[in-house]
């Protein structure tokens, strides 16, 4: 290696670093913030796997590569991703770019530290406290405590542990040895995250009794107390319900006092999974949806979603003023957690979770409060249920379009019916061709790069399209493209 080129690294060289960083934000700048949410641009160029691999060359190698190479791979990466901040990117329960949320993720990842003592994080200990602060008064909370999680899955499912340790403080040492059989409740629409963190825990997926939801995907009480009485005729020890506000299909959201009372009644920890529709809380207008969510012993938020904070951004937030959490998680590891430092000792959060080193995602989503103040993050959800209304309405009055129900959130479930299927209902195999239908549309929309739009079965209901208007940049001339253009790509079906 004597005789090899002395490797193109930049350490100690600021001039280069500069220079390198700023001709990368340039690109970012052009590639992403400009063209990527502009509605002339593709949403994405598609690229079978094998061609994409060569594209972009993955493989890694012994020898650096010059900065002119390393920029021309940066524009590539660029080039070959989906662009979720297109006004026609549908596809997800996030979407869009805010402008000051971005500058909070570019500065936590510069700063690069971690969010688990006061003296490598002092700005962002604090920081998490006041934003976990607003986020609980919103739910009705005057205290209690919360962290942010990496995702809402794991936010549901520290959720599960903390009801699992409030009841059997014992299995934190002993385990699953400490425990009975225990059952949680969920109703069918749940996320599937429930289940994951059961089997994740120990409990087992079996843990986990399914109660029925009704027409519209709502939990049913009836059948809660039903199931909880089930539960115990079999010898399990009922000890948590997670309710979901704003379910990923339906966009429905469980009755949350009903469910309150089933809790109540049978000493049970009240989880609400409002990772998806928490966010609506910020509206006077619409927060009735979640009517009740102030009973919950825990809640789980998702801003990085409506609010598009950007990934990721997900808050649990509890009741509780015990210091559950950290007496949950806490195993005061005495390299980091000294308790003779010489400031509070309290400020030092990093034993309440179940990670060493966590990612700071509390900026983004304080930056951009700070820039929109609560005022405009409530006329952002008032304006996606603007949008939602007149979607729904122009579904109505185009042929082929046909509504899965009346939407009460920002999802909007339709199937668009091509002119061969019209008028043919009855027919014995209308429900399996209605199914192709909505695969076909996805994969040609994705191929000319127009758009993106999330489609699925559900229960005994055929492939329909789930619109998700989260979007805040969204225009009632992208609605109406997304029909005109479901209706070009569908026209020879």
């Amino acid at each position: 290696m004597a005789d090899s080129k002395p490797l193109p690294a930049l350490d100690g060289d600021r001039v280069a670093v500069e220079t390198l960083l700023q001709d990368v934000f340039d690109i970012v700048v052009s590639e992403v913030i400009r063209k990527g949410t502009s509605a002339s641009e593709k949403v994405c160029e598609w690229k079978e796997p094998e061609e994409l691999k060569q594209l972009l060359d993955l493989e890694l190698q012994s020898q650096g590569e010059p900065q002119e190479r390393i920029l021309e791979r940066c524009r590539a990466v660029i080039r070959y991703s989906v662009k979720t901040c297109h006004p026609r990117f549908f596809n997800q329960l996030f979407s869009g770019l805010d402008a000051h949320a971005l500058a909070g993720r570019i500065i936590t990842e510069s700063l690069n530290t971690s969010q688990y003592t006061y003296e490598i994080a002092p700005v962002f200990v604090l920081m998490e406290e006041e934003v976990l602060k607003k986020l609980r008064a919103m739910v009705g909370w005057s205290s209690g405590d919360g962290v942010f999680c990496p995702g809402g899955s794991i936010s549901n499912m520290y959720a599960i542990n903390l009801a699992r340790y409030q009841r059997y403080p014992d299995c934190k040492q002993r385990g699953l040895r400490a425990l009975p059989p225990l059952a949680l409740f969920t109703s069918q629409e749940c996320h599937y995250s429930v289940k994951k963190g059961a089997a994740f825990l120990g409990l087992g997926t079996d843990s986990v009794r399914v109660v029925k939801a009704d027409e519209r995907g709502k939990m049913i009480p009836e059948d809660l107390e039903r199931q909880i009485s089930l539960a115990e005729a079999e010898g399990s020890v009922p000890f948590l319900v997670s309710a979901t506000s704003g379910t990923t299909v339906l966009g429905a959201f469980d009755p949350l006092d009903a469910i309150a009372d089933v809790c109540q009644r049978h000493g049970l920890w009240l989880h609400v999974d409002a990772a998806w529709g928490g966010s609506v809380l910020m509206s006077r207008t619409y927060r009735h949806l979640l009517d009740g969510i102030q009973r919950a012993d825990s809640v789980t938020w998702n801003p990085h979603k409506l609010l598009a904070v950007g990934l990721q951004c997900s808050a649990l937030l509890l009741r509780d003023t015990s210091n559950l959490l950290k007496r949950c998680h806490g195993s005061q590891a005495s390299y980091l957690f000294q308790q003779d430092k010489f400031y509070d000792v309290t400020l030092d959060t990093g034993d309440k979770v179940v990670q060493c080193g966590r990612r700071v995602d509390c900026l983004k989503l304080w930056l951009m409060w700070k820039a929109q103040g609560g005022q405009g993050l409530e006329r952002r959800i008032d304006q996606a249920f603007a949008l939602t209304r007149y979607l729904v309405e122009e579904i109505k009055k185009r042929e082929g379009f046909e509504l899965v129900m009346e939407p009460e959130f920002v999802n909007v479930c339709f199937w668009f019916v091509p002119p061969s299927l019209r008028g043919k209902k009855d027919a014995p195999d209308y429900s399996e061709r209605l199914s192709r239908v909505a695969p076909i549309l996805k994969e040609r929309m994705v191929k000319n790069g127009s758009m993106m739009i999330g489609y699925q079965p559900h229960g005994t209901r055929a492939n329909f399209f789930r619109m998700i208007v989260a979007n805040p940049t969204l225009a009632r001339v992208d609605i109406d493209f997304l029909l005109d253009e479901l209706e070009r790509l569908g026209q020879d079906l």
